[in-house]
């Protein structure tokens, strides 16, 4: 029986989920509300695939809860069994749908800037539906390696003597996830990291022979995010893959390294912020009314308590 964790660290999945909850669950409420309201107002291709990347976010997040039970009770899975699997897909799924998402994102930039006259006369908003479609089923095929797993062989001892999740497993299980393991990191990640990067470096070629300053600090910001949440949020994760294949035998710190990959909930929003100047200003105007109506609230407070004094 193969190992990934170490019990003795619960508390530290429990700090950075319960994080990644209260962090990335209003930032991505927020930005979800603003894109409805482009969309309704405007349709354009590139934000129906940041809706689509939020959306898998707040999946993440919704079912981030069943994750934090687990860390609180040691890393033990006391939920129903049914929920192990699922919760476990659906943690996967929406970390390799931020990989394709954001490539998707840099493919539709670049063609803006690269051929901004054909862009312009080709509405590509179905074609974007495509490709969202296109990008939750690869995402979500490869990840159902969660279930075949988990119910490869004997179901109740899958889960481990000590009754976890998805975090030992025997040698037949092992040879079935570590090239599938393999292919999700070649696939899900080496493959739109190498599309991802070749964008926006050819974006920057374009831009700095005559865009404005404010347009080209705005894809830096973009570029810095998105690298940002391939190399630090998903390269650990995505290397744990290809030291296993090599090994045999699924990395004792592939769990610690996981952690990194939750927090692409808490840096998507920057993506979704240096996308577009319209989503900043929307985005503050959203934050400001938030502010205001809050201020009045708090005022009232204040003074029911001075009354009271």
């Amino acid at each position: 029986m193969a190992a990934s964790f170490s019990p003795s660290n619960h508390w530290l999945f429990f700090s950075v989920y319960l994080f990644v909850f209260l962090v990335g669950l209003p930032l991505n409420l927020m930005a979800l509300v603003v894109f409805v309201g482009k969309l309704r107002r405007r349709p354009v291709a590139v934000d129906l695939l940041l809706l689509n990347l939020t959306l898998s976010d707040l999946l993440l997040l919704l079912f981030l809860p069943f994750r934090m039970v687990e860390a609180a009770c040691g890393m033990r899975w006391l939920l129903p069994f049914i929920l192990c699997p699922l919760s476990g897909f659906l943690f996967f799924t929406t970390i390799y749908l931020t990989s394709l998402f954001l490539t998707a994102v840099s493919i539709e930039r670049f063609l803006s800037v690269a051929y901004p006259l054909w862009y312009k006369t080709r509405p590509r908003l179905a074609q974007a539906a495509v490709v969202c479609g296109i990008c939750w089923f690869l995402a979500s095929a490869h990840c159902s390696v969660v279930y075949v797993t988990e119910y490869w062989g004997n179901a109740t001892y899958s889960q481990g003597t000590n009754g976890t999740c998805y975090l030992e497993f025997r040698e037949d299980q092992l040879a079935v996830l570590l090239p599938v393991r393999l292919e999700m990191a070649v696939v899900l990640f080496m493959v739109p990291l190498c599309i991802t990067s070749y964008c926006y470096s050819r974006m920057m070629w374009i831009l700095s022979r005559g865009a404005s300053r404010r347009r080209r600090k705005r894809v830096m910001g973009l570029l810095a995010a998105t690298l940002l949440i391939f190399f630090v949020c998903f390269g650990p994760y995505n290397m744990s893959h290809v030291v296993g294949y090599v090994r045999g035998e699924s990395p004792s710190w592939r769990s610690y390294v996981l952690l990194f990959s939750t927090l692409n909930s808490c840096i998507d929003p920057l993506v979704f912020y240096f996308s577009s100047s319209k989503f900043q200003a929307e985005f503050q105007q959203l934050l400001g009314r938030l502010t205001r109506g809050c201020v009045p609230w708090t005022q009232e407070a204040s003074i029911i308590r001075r009354r009271r004094d």
